[in-house]
């Protein structure tokens, strides 16, 4: 049985721990890499160096920004409306939320949802931070874009129970998103119809 030199196999071995990429894929992909010309190959090594040394959260909404940067590009907007926050699970719901065009808000990212049988509990998210903004007393509306999944909705429902006596309106997405899908999935038209045909949540 042929052996992989060590470098070869340890490149493949790395790439098959990304999700969504099996043995066979993370082999194609080390055996291109190792085809192609070496400045690809340092791109991709300096751009993965760069992933965690470059970037950061966004102290007031936790989505992914530039290291060092006081506030994502979005909070730092005038234009966009600090009185509606949009809360999603992850950072790559807002790119989704984002392509329709159709909210001028703010964001809050939760990075992840409650999920008991994996140990991860509300101190585990970003929901104190977000209950935070909520005090300073200037959100008019909170609109829970968690995915509908039972560990999405459990999370909404678990914030909505926390902003019960705060006055603020809490809203969810329609159900114009499938069950069990996720927002990074869906169209634009799907997203744009759930948003605007967000519901209060009583």
């Amino acid at each position: 049985m042929a052996v992989l030199p060590l470098p070869v196999q340890n490149l493949i071995d790395s790439l098959s721990r990304l999700p969504g990429i099996g043995p066979k894929t993370a082999s194609r992909l080390a055996f291109f890499l190792l085809r192609s010309q070496s400045d690809l190959s340092q791109q991709l090594a300096d751009a993965l160096i760069n992933l965690h040394s470059a970037t950061g959260m966004c102290p007031q909404c936790f989505n992914i920004t530039l290291a060092n940067q006081p506030l994502c590009e979005i909070c730092a907007d005038a234009r966009r409306d600090p009185a509606v926050i949009c809360v999603v699970e992850e950072a790559l719901d807002v790119l989704a939320l984002e392509r329709t065009g159709g909210f001028k808000g703010q964001y809050h990212v939760l990075h992840g949802v409650l999920s008991p049988i994996e140990g991860i509990g509300p101190d585990d998210l970003k929901i104190k931070p977000l209950l935070e903004r909520i005090r300073q007393g200037t959100v008019t509306e909170v609109i829970l874009a968690t995915n509908p999944s039972m560990e999405g909705d459990a999370t909404a429902l678990y914030i909505r129970q926390q902003l019960t006596q705060s006055g603020v309106r809490t809203t969810r997405l329609a159900r114009g998103l499938p069950m069990g899908g996720d927002l990074e999935y869906a169209d634009q038209n799907t997203i744009l119809r759930a948003l605007s045909g967000r519901q209060d949540m009583g």
